[in-house]
């Protein structure tokens, strides 16, 4: 395919592509100063590059419609996780070999604005809801999908019995959970990040002013809790309460593992409206994690924006419950009732209240003191 250089000046976009992009560059001025270089360029050679995590729901026939739409030939690079991607974009900047990013969640989204590496897409996108948009609304990412970390726990085993329903994160530092617990490291997993951030506004607001969140990791470590590298090897690996059970390599030697919480709504979808997996509904234990799609700073701006376009359509976005086994972004939309999903899916009586402004500002501290924990047990 001949390939075409594409120069595009945020004045000229109106005429260009029939309008889409107004409400764009107004966005990019805030009191008469444009805060988004006034020019991009970039070259279209009909292919576009998606840098993503492994478990992303880009299904082959969601690639293949998109393709046979737009005329693109898509290109996947699944990396281990959202941190992974963020690692990508930084060892590349200037020299991107990617187009579009897409796994980026709101811990993780401010590191990248803040080193420069994403560009303002020209997507016409709406019907996206509030909740969705609460962290970040600007032009640099659009959510596509979202749902709430917290701990699952195998009702099977926590019965009352065998081991207790904790009713305080504390519960679980006691001898006997030793051991029983999987917790993906936040340095790795986007997951865990997440739990560790939720985890820093439960303490700050908890009864206990003689300890805060490091002292729980602390006692955490001494309690012999799973670290792992990422969710996949605490979920299936170590979980016993979910479909590990029957993947190769299965350990199961935790009753409680770090995932979302309609984890258990998902293992229901697949088992028939059975699962003996439930979530823990602490308040402020459970963070309201959002993915997005960025463009690429360097990289094929036309193509990621009408990816972009084409993964916030009501027809695609509406499947990521069992597409990417999250919630939709769209306003109006829910879980699937079919198969109990919807029925096992907890939805938190009060997530962490802590924004995305204080978790790009501490988030570096934070991993060093939750360092420092680790290495005090």
């Amino acid at each position: 395919m001949e390939k075409r250089v594409t120069t595009i000046c945020l004045l000229m976009t109106i005429m260009m592509l029939s309008g889409c992009l107004s409400e764009t560059i107004e966005s990019t001025i805030d009191d008469g100063e444009v805060i988004a270089p006034e020019e991009y360029s970039w070259e279209d050679d009909g292919e576009l590059v998606i840098v993503t995590y492994d478990v992303t729901g880009l299904t082959d026939e969601l690639i293949s419609e998109f393709e046979n739409i737009s005329g693109y030939e898509v290109e996947l690079m699944k990396l281990d996780d959202a941190g992974s991607v963020l690692s990508h974009l930084l060892q590349y900047k200037g020299n991107q070999v990617a187009d579009l990013a897409i796994g980026l969640d709101n811990t993780y989204l401010q590191t990248a604005i803040d080193n420069d590496v994403l560009w303002q897409h020209f997507a016409e996108v709406s019907n996206i809801s509030d909740k969705a948009l609460s962290a970040y609304d600007g032009p640099l990412a659009v959510p596509f999908d979202q749902g709430y970390m917290c701990l699952n726990y195998d009702t099977e085993m926590v019965d009352g019995v065998n081991l207790s329903v904790p009713t305080s994160l504390w519960d679980l530092t006691q001898e006997e959970w030793r051991g029983k617990v999987a917790i993906p490291s936040p340095e790795t997993s986007s997951p865990g990040r997440a739990f560790m951030t939720a985890t820093v506004d439960y303490f700050a607001n908890d009864a206990d002013n003689q300890t805060d969140w490091t002292d729980w990791w602390t006692a955490m470590e001494s309690n012999d809790a799973i670290i792992t590298s990422g969710w996949t090897e605490a979920y299936v690996t170590h979980y016993t309460g979910g479909y590990g059970e029957y993947i190769e390599g299965y350990v199961g030697d935790a009753h409680m593992v770090v995932s979302y919480c309609h984890s258990p709504g998902v293992e229901s979808w697949y088992n028939d409206n059975w699962t003996k997996s439930a979530a823990l509904d602490l308040p402020r234990a459970a963070f309201h994690q959002i993915e997005y799609a960025s463009a690429v700073q360097g990289g094929n701006l036309g193509a990621a924006s009408e990816f972009i376009e084409y993964l916030l359509s009501d027809e695609v976005n509406v499947k990521m419950p069992t597409e990417n086994f999250m919630y939709s972004v769209l306003i109006d939309t829910d879980l699937p009732e079919e198969k109990g999903y919807r029925f096992h899916s907890t939805v938190p009586t009060q997530a962490a209240e802590i924004s995305a402004s204080e978790i790009a500002e501490n988030m570096e501290a934070w991993l060093e003191d939750w360092n420092e924990a680790m290495v005090a047990a």
